[in-house]
């Protein structure tokens, strides 16, 4: 069973993460791995471990941004440009 400590921490975790994840697109090198590691944090906190949910959600978040701006990317490529005929 879970004690109270861990219940308080992980209420406040459950209601930082909002005011937090605004903040995860600072720096474009980071990105995903912020909001990740927030998320992964907290999940972590409740399973008993915080800092490996944290580095596990930071390594996926970041995967997820890369693979998102590569889709980006692709997709901007195969659009014509304005003014352009094709």
């Amino acid at each position: 069973m879970m004690t109270m400590t861990r219940i308080k921490t992980a209420l406040l975790l459950a209601a930082l993460t909002p005011i937090a994840l605004p903040l995860a697109s600072v720096d474009a090198s980071a990105k995903g791995c912020i909001k990740g590691a927030i998320v992964g944090g907290v999940a972590g906190k409740v399973a008993g471990h915080g800092g490996a949910g944290a580095a596990a959600g930071c390594a996926i978040g970041h995967h997820e941004a890369n693979k998102n701006d590569a889709k980006k990317q692709q997709n901007s490529n195969n659009q014509p440009q304005n003014g352009q005929n094709h």
